[in-house]
């Protein structure tokens, strides 16, 4: 069995919330959310939660399930999978 490997997160982990696994599951984007790295997952999830009014939370979820789509951005930056740091 392979051992679990260890987070280099500076910040602390945001936990995900149940609505964002739900819509991750349901437009089958899981699999691209989990090939991002761990410092994108974390500030996604981060980003989506700190906001105040519910409106902003499903505004920055969209933003986030359509970066996952498209596969080329992360918040509205050029990102490419092959280019990321490690970690």
């Amino acid at each position: 069995m392979a051992a679990a490997k260890q987070s280099t997160l500076k910040r602390a982990k945001n936990p995900m919330p149940p609505f964002v696994r739900e819509a991750l599951d349901g437009e089958g984007l899981m699999p691209a959310y989990e090939a991002r790295p761990p410092y994108q997952r974390n500030d996604y999830l981060g980003w989506i939660s700190r906001a105040k009014l519910e409106a902003t939370r499903h505004k920055r979820l969209r933003q986030m399930l359509d970066e996952l789509r498209g596969g080329t951005a992360y918040m509205n930056m050029a990102w490419s999978p092959g280019k990321r740091p490690q970690g």
